[in-house]
């Protein structure tokens, strides 16, 4: 089968497409022709070594296709479903993956809608389970406009939190229209928000990784009241929780998600498609920080 593999460290150039086994299922696994993968920032930070030290790899977590097999103990899907979920073995940039966690693709979605899916909305439900966010909560959302970003806003919505997100101004009006109250980023940050939260934020969520962890600390009252996805470094320097996938997932977001889409209390991030011989392109888009919502590759 044709998959996404570099054997070497460096820029986009590095990326091929090889011919790989096909793999099969285990037990508690399902097997699925991938008809899209989605592509996220750790693609090109492990293609640039700033990750994970084996070589050759292979790329992809997040899926979308048709179940064409299944493992020892799976009953409540059938060949021919259409699943999106996690490749635990990083490789879902292929036309075949193992996914070990899914969940039915909602009716009103395509496939590479649904491939759009996983990460950011897995990545968001841990950080808002991490702070607890619930009714009632006022939540600062830095970085709300990116996938992820956009997915906690929805989230925390449906949970009956208030929040608050920074983003540029071209991107305040879709973060409106997500149930958030839009504020700039940059110097003065800490003003706009105290202009519509004069006692701050009961929580705050860093997304985006850009330095303001001391002043999402001063806004939410404490360490303990912040979360970054985006900081390692930014964290260790100021005592805040790094939440990463190896932490513990949240898995359990992937079987809600579908009744929030049909009900539409979740809008999926505009999705921007290469195909899979232009993986090195798809990079190159996501790197340029150009493209707004979700890079996904389009397979088969």
């Amino acid at each position: 089968m044709k998959a996404v593999l570099f054997r070497r460290f460096r820029g986009p150039e590095v990326l091929e497409i090889a011919d790989l086994p096909e793999p099969h299922p285990g037990p508690g696994e399902v097997g699925i022709a991938v008809r899209a993968a989605g592509i996220n920032p750790s693609d090109w930070k492990k293609r640039r070594g700033l990750m994970d030290a084996e070589l050759p790899q292979t790329l992809g977590h997040e899926a979308a296709g048709v179940i064409d097999e299944l493992g020892e103990g799976v009953t409540d899907v059938a060949v021919g479903d259409r699943v999106f979920g996690f490749s635990s073995e990083g490789a879902a940039q292929a036309e075949r993956a193992v996914l070990s966690s899914w969940a039915p693709v909602p009716p009103s979605l395509d496939l590479p809608a649904a491939a759009a899916l996983p990460a950011a909305v897995e990545t968001a439900t841990r950080a808002l389970d991490r702070l607890g966010v619930g009714s009632g909560d006022i939540l600062l959302v830095n970085g709300a406009s990116g996938s992820v970003g956009g997915a906690a806003v929805q989230l925390a919505v449906v949970r009956g939190a208030r929040v608050i997100g920074t983003a540029g101004p071209a991107n305040h009006a879709y973060l409106r229209s997500l149930g958030a109250e839009p504020v700039a980023y940059g110097p003065g940050l800490v003003e706009r928000v105290r202009a519509l939260a004069p006692d701050g934020v009961g929580v705050a969520l860093d997304v985006a990784g850009s330095g303001v962890l001391p002043e999402l600390i001063g806004l939410a009252g404490g360490t303990e009241r912040v979360v970054t996805i985006a900081d390692a470094d930014g964290a260790r320097e100021h005592g805040v929780e790094f939440s990463r996938g190896d932490t513990g997932r949240a898995l359990h977001a992937l079987g809600g998600i579908g009744e929030l889409i049909e009900a539409g209390r979740f809008a999926v991030p505009t999705v921007t498609a290469f195909p899979l011989d232009e993986i090195a392109e798809a990079h190159r888009a996501g790197e340029s920080g150009a493209v707004r919502g979700k890079l996904v590759l389009l397979v088969g």
